[in-house]
């Protein structure tokens, strides 16, 4: 058993932590490649356990026992294969053109909130791909320094937190709709990436069975070689939820 503690910096929702964070941070725990299960909010600037299971999995246990989250070696059939590599230029075209460049999907959120500073969050969006199916989706990251190791290389949490909300991104852009919070993300880093490179973000809805929500989320470098991959699942909101204003696009597109 091990501990982490996760500083209010890393935040998804206001008073939990980012899904992708947390997923990467459980995934690095069963050794880098494996599926994690979100069962709640894991909180934020709180000692939660680490408590390693008899079939390799480890969960997120909180100080009240309940389990917030579950992790589990494999899973890479999971991970969908990607479409095509568009290339860093029509990806940040894209970007620019994403409802999602004037207006932060979750404003706050560590992984895609443009109001942040850099280097104190990601601000990762994504936006359709002129000429594909709807909701095949594309952007650009470029790492910070501010979250390297002393090699200049992303740990696995930040990564996989570049990689979470673009998913949930693509489904809205295809349908017009939200489709909630991560329930489900499975993954690899293939390969770290490095602070002050260019990578492309690719995110492509798939399909949906009752309020779940499936997505794939694949990071290249500017040369197109697939650094990072996960397929995840969005549980959609509840029926009667309160709508959020319509999508537009950004000043600039």
């Amino acid at each position: 058993m091990t501990e982490i503690f996760v500083p209010r910096q890393f935040r998804g929702p206001p008073v939990t932590a980012n899904g992708g964070y947390i997923c990467g941070l459980l995934t690095k725990a069963v050794g880098g490649v494996g599926s994690a299960m979100l069962r709640a909010g894991v909180p934020l600037d709180t000692a939660v356990s680490l408590v390693d299971g008899e079939d390799g999995s480890v969960s997120a246990v909180n100080a009240e026992g309940k389990v917030l989250g579950i992790a589990k070696p494999g899973g890479q059939d999971q991970i969908p294969a990607p479409p095509p590599f568009p290339g860093v230029e029509a990806a940040r075209a894209a970007a620019a053109a994403s409802p999602f460049a004037t207006r932060s999907l979750h404003r706050g959120c560590f992984s895609c909130c443009i109001e942040r500073e850099a280097g104190e969050g990601l601000g990762v969006h994504v936006g359709q791909l002129p000429g594909t199916d709807p909701g095949v989706c594309a952007g650009v990251w470029v790492p910070h320094a501010n979250f390297a190791d002393a090699q200049g290389e992303m740990p696995d949490e930040i990564t996989w937190g570049a990689l979470d909300c673009s998913g949930s991104m693509a489904w809205w852009i295809k349908t017009g709709s939200p489709v909630g919070l991560l329930g489900t993300m499975s993954g690899e880093v293939l390969k770290a990436p490095k602070a002050g490179e260019t990578y492309v973000v690719m995110a492509w809805a798939l399909e949906s069975e009752g309020r779940k929500f499936f997505a794939g989320v694949a990071l290249y470098d500017a040369e197109g070689e697939i650094v990072a991959r996960s397929g995840q699942i969005w549980i959609g909101l509840p029926p009667g939820t309160p709508a959020r204003p319509p999508l537009t696009p950004a000043a600039n597109a």
